[in-house]
Order: structure tokens, then sequence, then C-alpha cells
């Protein structure tokens, strides 16, 4: 059984590969610098009153809304 030349310590991606990757690390770093940024904002102002607040059926049904449409946009 032939292994993948990726697994391999010196092996190189192909381009698309490579760039996928790197879009993803991109995309990793954004989240986090989203979430440092609101610590950030409950440290200095404190967490927000419950009335500014998103109820969490409201956040988890709009994500599932949104890997309902899937990577084109279109609903699967």
């Amino acid at each position: 059984m032939g292994r993948s030349r990726v697994s391999q310590p010196d092996a190189r991606w192909d381009a698309d590969a490579a760039d996928a990757l790197r879009a993803w690390a991109a995309d990793e770093r954004a989240r986090g610098d989203s979430l440092a940024a609101a610590l950030e904002s409950i440290a200095t102002n404190g967490l927000p009153a419950v009335d500014e607040c998103v109820a969490w059926e409201e956040i988890r049904e709009t994500a599932l809304a949104r890997l309902a449409e899937g990577p084109t946009g279109r609903v699967l």
C-alpha cells in the first residue's frame, strides 16, 4: 500500500492545496483575532446587558442556516 506523498516530511503540496491551506490559516487567524477583540472588549467594558445580547438559540439557528447554504451560498 503506497503512502501519500504529502505525509512524507519533505513533500511539497501542489499549488491548489497550498493555497487552500493558506486560506484556511488566514480564516482561523481572523477568527482568533475576532475572539481576542471580544475578550478585550469584555475586559475593558464588562459584559453587555442581557437586553443587548442575542439568545443562543438564535445564534444556533443562524449558524445552522449558514451551514445548510454550503460553501457556494446555495441551499443544499
